[in-house]
């Protein structure tokens, strides 16, 4: 049976998870990167605060010892917002999209698509306490 504090832990994550999916949600990836912009835009540290899931991600690398699937969580949220960063600032400070990227942002989301970080990252918090990796 899971632990109580490694349910706890993934109980709080997933409610993480959803608020992030709730405030970024959009019928398209440029929705998706102008409704973040509106808080990067506003400050970049406040854009940061809006993923509490990364700072989940920092305090479980600390509790583990800096386990394998801890560091994993931690690069894939970091690399998640860096590239989120990347492309707001292509659309919306340089304005230069090429017209793959265009199409790209413009096409419709799955609704299911933008759950995909509970299924990644859900079982990757039960390695950590489960796997000495």
């Amino acid at each position: 049976m899971i632990e109580d504090s490694l349910l706890n832990y993934l109980l709080f994550y997933i409610v993480l998870e959803i608020y992030e999916v709730q405030w970024q949600k959009a019928n398209t990836l440029l929705g998706m990167l102008a409704r973040m912009y509106e808080h990067y835009h506003k400050s970049p540290f406040l854009f940061l605060l809006m993923h509490p899931t990364l700072y989940f991600a920092i305090m479980f690398m600390m509790l583990s010892d800096y386990n394998g699937y801890s560091v994993a969580l931690l690069a894939i949220k970091a690399l998640d917002i860096l590239t989120k960063m990347y492309l707001m600032k292509q659309v919306f400070i340089d304005k230069e999209l090429s017209a793959e990227l265009s199409l790209a942002l413009l096409s419709p989301i799955p609704k299911g698509m933008v759950y995909m970080g509970l299924l990644i990252y859900s079982p990757l918090i039960y390695m950590v306490f489960s796997s000495p990796f």
